[in-house]
């Protein structure tokens, strides 16, 4: 199975034993848990467990919606029956009142019969482990056809999910390189601000080294550009495993979050700024493309 899998699916399966016939539908959209719904007359929830280990084979996330109809045959099995003692007891009532109230028609059978329960339909009971079988066999092929739709979206989601990360660490070494200049525009702009409050006034090449030196400590986002870095070979690496990889990305991508946000306060530098911004502006690219990830 290729992955990672998108939970959006859909999956149409066929069967058909002499005069028996099954059709199964699958339909799944994204989820934050697996939750099943499953369509099928009254009589065949027997099967349902069935159905359910089956769609836990194929989906871990996912809100799955399954569809079972019996053939129009499978109506062949109702028979109707008179419900006797009820016909007998309206027809004593209609009598009663016929001579209590000295009517001259006797009560008919176009009467009696437009009363509820005098003709009554009565399903008969299937053998389930006869039936099985061939719902089983549309649901396979349901869950392939979905499976196959999934694994295509998934490899489209993959494909974006890469060149998005990729982007993203382009900016990332982007920052880095520009750390220098930012120091150095940093310590420009301290000297221009000496310059007019001293006004002249010779500044201290030591004392300004030191300020310089707790400026650039500040600005010092080593340790967050290593762990974002961590964050990208992680990130790649769960789009290369063959599993299930969804709410590990989104709680990667929450990382993400908090290291650009740590970088972007201890740089307090514009252009530095509007890369931080694109940063996050990726990140939430990203969180919206893995939302459908299984």
């Amino acid at each position: 199975m290729k992955r990672p899998l998108s939970m959006t699916g859909y999956g149409r399966g066929e069967s058909q034993t002499g005069a028996r016939s099954w059709t199964v539908e699958v339909r799944s959209v994204n989820h934050k848990f697996l939750d099943l719904s499953i369509k099928i007359p009254r009589k065949y929830l027997g099967l349902e467990d069935r159905i359910k280990k089956e769609i836990g084979n194929h989906y871990s996330r996912g809100h799955v919606d399954i569809y079972v109809n019996p053939g129009a045959e499978a109506g062949d099995n109702i028979r109707l029956a008179a419900n006797f003692p009820l016909a007998r007891n309206y027809f004593q009532c209609l009598e009663a009142i016929r001579q209590d109230l000295s009517l001259p028609d006797a009560p008919t059978l176009a009467m009696i019969q437009s009363y509820k329960d005098i003709i009554v339909a009565h399903e008969e009971e299937e053998d389930l482990e006869a039936v099985w079988p061939q719902v089983s066999e549309a649901l396979t092929q349901a869950l392939t056809m979905a499976q196959s739709m999934r694994v295509q979206e998934g490899a489209t989601l993959k494909d974006e999910l890469s060149q998005r990360l990729q982007e993203f660490s382009k900016t990332v070494e982007t920052i880095v390189q520009d750390i220098p200049a930012i120091v150095q525009r940093r310590t420009e702009k301290l000297q221009e601000r000496l310059a007019k409050l001293l006004q002249g006034v010779d500044i201290d090449p030591l004392r300004l080294a030191q300020e310089v030196a707790v400026m650039a400590d500040k600005a010092d986002v080593t340790e967050e550009v290593v762990r974002l870095r961590s964050h990208i070979n992680q990130f790649s690496g769960f789009l290369e495993a063959d599993e299930p990889v969804g709410r590990r990305l989104d709680f990667l991508l929450q990382e993400f979050l908090r290291e650009i946000n740590t970088l972007a306060s201890k740089i307090s530098d514009a252009p530095t700024a509007h890369l931080t911004v694109e940063l996050k502006t990726e990140v939430e690219k990203l969180r919206e493309q893995i939302q459908n990830i299984e």
